[in-house]
């Protein structure tokens, strides 16, 4: 298997999954390299012929950025610029994050434009290829001047500090270059701070996010056409007809993908149904459509991030020019964590109601789904559990985006809160997982009663899976142990 050569092509969301699954190591390729060290050879010769303030080259950071540091203090100014921003706090930032965030910093840096060395975008590549993942808490960021205390924790151990997750164990930076026969760096002018701004703590939730969001979208698909056929419901909705005249893709995907799980079905070949069905069932196409259109919007906008750079200064050698700006300002991003949010708890709310349909006791079915009702309260708190994460995801869904608060003594005035978003997107992410896992159960049980009519032979194999991990609910039973293993069942991958 071939290495990703980093700077060498334009990562997508889908390319991103592949160096994930297949767990490919990364390397520098040769544009890249050259970049890198044309860009560091031109500030270094710059520092060497002037000495006017660069901001956070020669200067102090943020509001301290008009005191000028000594020529001879600058290695000291970007060893203390990552200890004083390592001041993050809260849980740990999961480690396929922290993988991530690795390499989106490294892409980032591979462009030229950082003036880093060579050696510090090597040992980060060390790290990622030799699973050395640096321990990084979820808050301390504002989504602007970059995610700088998530960074610094990411860098500290470059510099020997810090702690890390190596062969499954958390030890300190120091304890590894003991076993590695490694020395900490000696970091130059500007790269602390090339290490520190950037958006690569909100980037590596956002991919995180989507790719599990995809995954998601597509069992959201079939568990509801599961729930479809063991509710009794038409097939009207799902014809094509309807979809052409409203032609937006997510919904016209839908549709179809629908159609396709229900084809074969004895139960939604049945007549002498009702005229039509509640809008949970009814609507699938168009709700779940939506999410799928909004979701392929928010992923262009990671794509054109994680192909970027945002740090600050920039770096041009060619133009002989340094400008400090404001690529790290993370408000693309927090904008669509937010949109991402609601797109996702919009798919966690119309699955609660469909559960919410099959435990009624309508269109054939015991109440609750479970013989002896009364003596078994049967699947009745399943609904409970699912509508407390569907109101959690609405709380969730105020928009971090809209608020900002002042720091640095004023002078970064407008944050983008991105950090924040991102977090709690995943909460959601999870939160989804969880209820879809019962809208699972919930199906496959009234499906199970609608006995000894089929539904179509995709579905069938499917419910047969699920039922290896997850039986009938004859009577009343610890029910948790079920929601966890039907929530390791859809974690799996996407559904066949």
């Amino acid at each position: 298997m071939t290495n990703y050569e980093v700077g060498s092509s334009v990562l997508s969301i889908a390319f991103l999954q592949e160096i994930i699954q297949s767990g490919r190591s990364i390397a520098l390729s040769t544009a890249a390299t050259d970049r890198i060290t044309k860009c560091r050879a031109y500030l270094d010769e710059k520092l060497s012929r002037t000495e006017d303030p660069i901001y956070g080259i020669n200067t102090g950071f943020g509001y301290l950025q008009n005191v000028k540091v000594d020529a001879d203090k600058l290695t000291q100014l970007q060893h203390n610029l990552l200890l004083s921003h390592a001041c993050g706090t809260g849980q740990e930032v999961p480690k396929p994050i922290v993988k991530l965030m690795l390499l989106l910093k490294i892409q980032s840096l591979s462009y030229g434009h950082s003036a880093v060395a060579l050696t510090t975008v090597q040992r980060l590549i060390d790290f990622y290829n030799h699973d050395i993942l640096p321990v990084v808490y979820t808050q301390g960021s504002l989504g602007a001047s970059g995610d700088l205390a998530p960074l610094a924790h990411l860098a500290i151990p470059l510099i020997g500090e810090g702690e890390v997750w190596y062969k499954a164990q958390k030890i300190s930076t120091q304890e590894l270059y003991q076993q590695l026969g490694w020395k900490p760096l000696t970091l130059q002018s500007k790269e602390g701070l090339a290490l520190i701004n950037g958006t690569q703590f909100m980037s590596a939730y956002g991919v995180n996010c989507l790719l599990q969001a995809k995954r998601l979208l597509a069992w959201a698909d079939a568990v509801a056409a599961i729930a479809i056929d063991a509710f009794n419901c038409r097939i009207d909705p799902f014809l094509s007809l309807s979809h052409v005249i409203r032609p937006h893709q997510g919904q016209l995907q839908t549709a179809e993908n629908i159609r396709k799980w229900l084809e074969g079905s004895e139960l939604i070949a049945q007549r002498d149904k009702q005229t039509q069905d509640p809008y949970s069932f009814r609507c699938v196409p168009q709700v779940h459509g939506a999410s799928k259109d909004s979701i392929a919007y928010i992923q262009s906008v990671f794509e054109t991030e994680i192909n970027a750079v945002t740090d600050n200064p920039n770096v041009f050698p060619d133009e002989d020019l340094i400008i400090s700006a404001g690529n790290f300002h993370g408000q693309p991003l927090a904008l669509t964590l937010d949109f991402l949010c609601m797109a996702l708890a919009e798919i966690g709310s119309i699955s609660e109601r469909r559960t919410f349909q099959l435990i009624s006791g309508t269109r054939g079915l015991p109440p609750f789904l479970v013989k002896e009702a009364g003596l078994n309260s049967g699947l009745m708190i399943t609904q409970y559990t699912a509508a407390s994460i569907a109101s959690e995801n609405k709380q969730l869904c105020t928009p971090a985006s809209v608020d900002s608060i002042v720091s640095s003594n004023g002078q970064e005035d407008h944050v983008s809160m991105g950090a924040n978003a991102a977090t709690k997107c995943l909460r959601v992410v999870e939160n989804v997982e969880r209820i879809l896992a019962i809208e699972l159960i919930t199906a496959t049980q009234a499906l199970d009663l609608r006995r000894p009519l089929k539904s179509s032979p995709q579905i069938e194999a499917l419910s047969n899976d699920f039922r290896k991990v997850v039986s009938f609910n004859d009577a009343d039973r610890l029910l948790a142990n079920d929601i966890k293993s039907a929530v390791q069942f859809i974690a799996k991958g996407q559904p066949n």
